[in-house]
């Protein structure tokens, strides 16, 4: 348990700091959740949950508290903290997060689900309930495990490579909508200037990462490491000659995969195959 500050006796973890600071400027301003409410057009049950540290919210409803409050940039700072803070996902899998955000560039070949980069709300969700996370705990795992789709997005992203398994785009949510959305998000983040997404269709048969889902992370320095992740567990590879022998395996697989556009237009098709919703 981190030690608290003994000048403010304000808490070391970034989401808990998060929130006490909502919690106190509101708190300065004497007004209740509903008067917050009103005079920022925001849902109150979303304020509550933030100030709670249920949900850390997304940068638009920060910037108006921080506008409100008169605090320019101090809670999306904290916010952009809280959301890169690795202890919100489980301890096993820390140190991965903390090298995915310092990846200089990263290349993913996913076997059966969208990488985490990037699922959609939606999708997370789904997911993750398959784990047995339920209620309050599951949607802090899925603003944890979407949260990471900013580093896609920032200023100085890194490049990120994603080859996909065919049945990645051939297994769909239980929820048509949901499974709608995270397709055009996949058409969405091909065209990322930073991002190179590609489809190896089933007919490639056989390659060596037929049943291995894997992350490379270059990290400053040159250093490749290698994460293998089923649905128990994630392992870290770091010995040389392993990462090697998963990078020449990648490299063999990625000759087989469609090209960019190609691949785009292997999705498009996905997803013009999925049916409408009825309009009500």
């Amino acid at each position: 348990m981190p030690q608290r500050r003994v000048v403010t006796g304000r808490s070391y973890e970034p989401r808990v700091r998060f929130a006490e600071e909502l919690r106190s400027l509101r708190a300065a301003k004497g007004h209740s959740l509903r008067d917050l409410a009103e005079r920022l057009g925001w849902d109150p049950s979303t304020l509550g949950k933030m100030e709670k540290g249920q949900s850390l919210g997304g940068p638009e409803v920060v910037e108006a508290l921080d506008q409100y409050y008169e605090t320019p940039g101090l809670l999306l700072a904290l916010w952009e903290l809280a959301v890169g803070d690795p202890t919100q996902f489980k301890e096993q899998y820390r140190r991965y997060m903390i090298l995915e955000t310092e990846s200089l560039s990263l290349w993913q070949y996913s076997v059966s689900t969208v990488p985490g980069l990037f699922q959609t709300d939606g999708y997370a969700r789904e997911l993750l309930a398959l784990g047995g996370a339920k209620g309050e705990q599951l949607d802090q795992q899925v603003e944890a495990r979407t949260g990471r789709r900013k580093l896609l997005e920032e200023e100085d992203a890194p490049v990120f490579r994603a080859l996909i398994a065919e049945a990645v785009l051939r297994t769909p949510l239980q929820d048509t909508a949901a499974w709608r959305g995270q397709l055009e998000h996949l058409l969405e983040v091909s065209q990322l200037r930073n991002v190179t997404l590609q489809v190896v269709p089933q007919g490639a048969g056989l390659h060596g990462l037929v049943s291995t889902d894997v992350m490379f992370l270059r990290l400053f320095g040159g250093r490749t490491v290698a994460y293998l992740e089923n649905a128990l567990r994630g392992e870290l590879i770091e010995e040389n000659a392993s990462v090697e022998r998963l990078h020449h395996a990648y490299d063999a697989m990625r000759d087989l995969a469609l090209n960019p556009a190609e691949s785009r237009k292997f999705i498009l098709r996905v997803l013009e195959e999925v049916p409408c919703e009825p309009s009500t």
